[in-house]
């Protein structure tokens, strides 16, 4: 599936079901190639890739970009790119602006931590390489991360936003950052808080149990293994 001749490539793409946390990059940041070094060395079909992104028809003797066989290809290799393009892109002034109003406006959805009282949450990235991690959501509050509620969001790859679009942004509007939170449950049992060396136990007899399991499965693997080698 790809755009529409009336409508930019670009705008089509951030328009997808599951594309809502993505801004919208300028089409002249695109253009310019000292924003896109290093990518064609990422993108396969590179060349290909970036003409669909800018709307540009391919040269008639590009035969891949020609072949409607390939579109599929070019396609997926031309949302690579731009989700590369887009991390850089959220770095900048402009692009940080808009990120800002999709904060605000809570687009990316609030933290699940109840202590956290719905506080906005940011997109981002466990890592900068691509397929290594899909897109998390960084609460400012508690500076904890969480996989976002929609089952649609949880597709995206983290790399397309990058590890430090929550952090640029709040150095970027420090009067922004919520103040970090001190409300923390405290467990109780029949309405007392439990004492921490009660936890303390309970921890070591959990490591205690996991340790006697994995014991007692390689016990019952090695027979199997000297069985297996006396055939």
């Amino acid at each position: 599936m790809s755009s529409t001749s009336e409508e930019p490539w670009i705008t089509w793409f951030c328009s997808l079901r599951g594309n809502e946390f993505f801004a919208v990059v300028d089409e002249d940041y695109v253009q310019d190639k000292f924003n896109l070094t290093g990518l064609n060395d990422q993108v396969p079909h590179y060349h290909q890739a970036l003409d669909m992104i800018l709307d540009i028809e391919p040269p008639p003797d590009d035969e891949l970009a020609n072949d409607p066989g390939q579109s599929d290809v070019i396609e997926q290799a031309a949302e690579m790119l731009y989700g590369l393009i887009h991390a850089r892109y959220v770095l900048t002034n402009r692009g940080i602006a808009q990120m800002v109003d999709k904060y605000q406006g809570g687009e990316f959805g609030h933290c699940l931590r109840y202590y956290c009282e719905k506080q906005p949450v940011l997109p981002v990235g466990l890592s900068d390489i691509p397929g290594e991690c899909m897109v998390k959501l960084y609460c400012p509050k508690c500076q904890d991360v969480y996989n976002p509620r929609s089952q649609r969001h949880q597709h995206v790859d983290g790399a397309y936003f990058g590890t430090s679009l929550p952090h640029m942004l709040m150095m970027v509007h420090p009067e922004l950052r919520p103040p970090k939170t001190q409300a923390k449950y405290t467990p109780r049992l029949y309405g007392f808080k439990l004492h921490p060396l009660a936890l303390q136990l309970q921890h070591q007899a959990s490591d205690h149990g996991r340790t006697m399991r994995a014991m007692k499965l390689a016990g019952q693997q090695q027979p199997r293994e000297k069985a297996t080698g006396h055939k």
